[in-house]
């Protein structure tokens, strides 16, 4: 089968996703900035949340780049991780509506984790369907960005308990480092002629 129908569906929910989170961003009554500071902590999470799905978006356009077909246990794979991603808007309206606090956090945390599991196992899936010399198992390498994230979370959302800043401060560093550009892929596309 090809990718097609996958990345096409897949585009959708990361769009309505997106979609969702906007519109739980109430807008303030006030007329001048101070209005807007009780909103401060939903805005950030939506922002967090944002970059999060921008980089899921991002990394799996680069990976059915370079994905030739797909089988049934990719769809599966790839349902499962827009499963996790579809409760972002819920987990970001909780943790920023209660102002990071010690029960939302860890939540989103857990998604997050979830979510980084999901990808990890489509990823595998794709290898594994086509094989350890693909364009994708090449590219991909090690990959320790794909394993290090998991254990942040990790670490974070026990911490959470104790301090919610500190565990989504290693929230954003996450989303920080995977916001540096992966150019692995493209590398890999140019240098087969498949870009």
């Amino acid at each position: 089968m090809q990718t097609n129908r996958l990345e096409a569906f897949s585009d959708g929910v990361l769009a309505i996703i997106i979609t969702i989170m906007v519109l739980e961003l109430k807008v303030p009554h006030a007329t001048d900035l101070a209005g807007l500071k009780p909103l401060l902590p939903v805005l950030l999470s939506y922002v967090l949340s944002f970059l999060y799905v921008g980089i899921y978006w991002n990394n799996h356009h680069h990976m059915f780049q370079s994905t030739e077909r797909v089988t049934g246990g990719i769809l599966w794979a790839n349902l499962h991780l827009l499963f996790w991603l579809s409760l972002f808007p819920f987990t970001t309206g909780w943790m920023g509506e209660n102002h990071l606090a010690p029960m939302p956090t860890p939540v989103y945390g857990f998604v997050l984790l979830m979510a980084a599991i999901a990808y990890l196992i489509l990823q595998r899936a794709i290898i594994g369907n086509q094989g350890p010399g693909s364009l994708l198992a090449t590219a991909v390498g090690k990959d320790w960005k794909g394993k290090v994230s998991p254990l942040c979370y990790l670490a974070a959302i026990p911490l959470a308990f104790l301090s919610p800043w500190i565990s989504s401060g290693l929230y954003v560093f996450v989303a920080l480092t995977w916001l540096v550009p992966d150019r692995r892929i493209e590398r890999m596309l140019a240098e087969r002629g498949r870009e």
